[in-house]
């Protein structure tokens, strides 16, 4: 069933974290990101048919980003006693099949979700240099059995006007896809 994000207004400072990545088996925090002009935050999971809709644009932001001025961090929060398929070993597995660029860290308290009002994967922040929220919106138009090719333009877009200085669109059309698993 598609759901809706909850807009974390504009302009909020981001949230701090500090998770393990299920690839490299290394903490991450927003100081592993320090260095960067804008820093992208997107909540995934592996079984959500909107993830896996665009899960390749996701992995091929990462190649595409790979030496800018973006750091990029993905996060699953979902409880995986219900759905195993997002514990840290089967994203480990999606990670490396589809090729991530960037950690894939595992929300275990599920409180880091809960900070960014997180309500849906796939899910996007993108933070600029003073570590504000300047976008939070969708990847692009397309959606599983749309005839709309998956193009990351949206994000794109926010992405690029960032890193080059320029404003973000302020009409910012929110994401869609499945509900956060939250734990009993």
């Amino acid at each position: 069933m598609a759901f809706a994000t909850s807009m974390l207004p504009l302009g909020t400072p981001v949230p701090p974290f500090a998770l393990r990545d299920v690839v490299g088996d290394r903490i991450y925090s927003l100081d592993s990101f320090a260095d960067k002009t804008a820093l992208l935050v997107m909540f995934i999971c592996r079984h959500c048919p909107y993830v896996v809709h665009v899960e390749n644009e996701i992995a091929k932001l990462g190649q595409d980003y790979i030496d800018a001025e973006l750091g990029i961090v993905g996060i699953s929060s979902n409880d995986p006693t219900q759905y195993p398929d997002d514990a840290p070993p089967r994203l480990k597995e999606m990670a490396e099949r589809v090729g991530f660029t960037f950690p894939l860290c595992f929300d275990e308290t599920q409180d880091v979700a809960k900070a960014y009002r997180a309500a849906c994967t796939p899910d996007f922040y993108l933070f600029d240099r003073e570590r504000r929220l300047a976008y939070h919106g969708q990847l692009d138009d397309s959606r599983p059995g749309s005839d709309k090719p998956v193009t990351g333009r949206d994000l794109r877009a926010a992405i690029d006007a960032l890193l080059a200085g320029k404003p973000i669109d302020g009409h910012q059309k929110d994401s869609i896809g499945c509900s956060i698993k939250w734990k009993q």
